[in-house]
């Protein structure tokens, strides 16, 4: 009889759960904090514990999964409307599906000593290297991915752009621009720009940098080049005036010159 290690098993569906996340946060461009992240990952590393009970009914497992992806789900995006909460959630299982399809097929191809796979989990002796390169040309396909879907033509909207910074929170008018392609060089998240007056309900009254929670992101525009001073929110929502949808997405917020709206990239929509 093969022994299951417990906390080999725990620590690869850490592992495997937070590339999932990651890879449901690029596909459906929702934001993620690492931190939030590890905790959802940590989280669903539990339910890989019905590896050890005997098999059970195929509706009951199909139950539990469901019900262990949702709450994956809420725990790593929040929630945020049942229509975004059942997106995150197929995206998450979508992945989940092709990543437990891909490991088992390389896998099998290589005949591993000991592979065990019961209750829709599995547990492997596995080799690291192998492990780590199967995830990463998923997270690769999911770049393809969410670059394909970007590049179809954006929707037409009237918007109102919800920032949260250091508990307070203001709303401001929204303008979708292809012409913004700014994007923080050090996150790849990309930018909001909006006027500095518009979000002085939420800013410091001064703010000189080197400032904590700010820096300088280099920038050109038609007429210059330049540098803009760039915070991460806490959380920024894109109301859509037309539908009364809300769109919690990932982004860098840029004090610059933008008529009092702030203005982002339409592919941010996307998905």
């Amino acid at each position: 009889m093969q022994t299951i290690y417990l906390d080999v098993l725990i620590v690869l569906n850490i592992y495997v759960n937070f590339f999932l996340l990651r890879i449901t946060a690029c596909i459906t461009h929702s934001p993620l904090k690492a931190g939030r992240c590890a905790a959802a990952a940590a989280y669903g590393s539990l339910f890989s514990l019905l590896i050890l009970v005997p098999e059970l009914n195929g509706l009951i497992s199909f139950v539990i999964r469901a019900f262990a992806a949702v709450t994956i789900s809420a725990a790593a995006f929040g929630y945020h409307g049942r229509s975004r909460l059942a997106l995150t959630t197929g995206t998450f299982l979508a992945a989940n599906f092709i990543l437990a399809g891909s490991i088992y097929a390389v896998y099998s191809w290589l005949t591993p000593e000991f592979m065990h796979f019961n209750n829709s989990y599995f547990y492997i002796d596995f080799s690291l290297l192998i492990l780590v390169l199967t995830t990463a040309a998923l997270y690769a396909a999911a770049y393809i991915v969410r670059f394909m879907l970007d590049r179809s033509p954006p929707g037409q909207g009237t918007y109102r752009v919800l920032v949260k910074f250091r508990g307070r929170v203001t709303e401001v008018d929204g303008i979708a621009d292809t012409g913004n392609s700014l994007v923080d060089c050090f996150s790849g998240s990309p930018v909001i720009v909006c006027d500095r007056e518009g979000l002085s309900d939420i800013l410091p009254e001064r703010i000189s940098l080197p400032m904590r929670g700010f820096r300088l992101l280099p920038c050109r525009t038609v007429t210059e080049n330049g540098v803009m001073p760039v915070f991460r929110p806490d959380e920024v929502l894109i109301l859509d005036k037309l539908t009364g949808k809300r769109k919690p997405v990932d982004v860098m917020i840029g004090l610059g010159k933008s008529s009092g709206a702030a203005v982002f990239n339409p592919k941010i929509l996307k998905i």
